[in-house]
């Protein structure tokens, strides 16, 4: 099992919408961007038939170093979830 990679999408759109290079690298850059600036802004991302990017605040909470043991704060932080949508979720299960 490969992986996808934003070169990889580029290099799709060039040859399936007859961008040059640049120009599918530009959109694909673009894409991510709004993406990540719209989290950036407390927004959720919602991509029809595909999924939601979501926001979620974790509380503070202890934890600990695991080569040495010693217990260590894990500080309050705001991480990006994904929710996979029904269609995706039903796409993957066929194949």
């Amino acid at each position: 099992m490969g992986s996808l990679t934003k070169a990889d999408m580029a290099e799709r759109l060039s040859i399936d919408h007859n961008l040059s290079k640049r120009e599918a690298k530009d959109l694909v850059e673009a894409f991510f961007d709004e993406i990540a600036e719209r989290l950036v802004n407390n927004e959720q991302v919602k991509l029809s038939g595909f999924g939601n990017f979501d926001l979620r605040d974790k509380r503070s909470r202890p934890g600990r170093n695991p080569k040495t043991g010693e217990e260590v704060a894990i500080s309050a932080r705001r991480v990006v979830t994904f929710r996979p949508g029904q269609k995706l979720k039903d796409r993957v299960e066929s194949e």
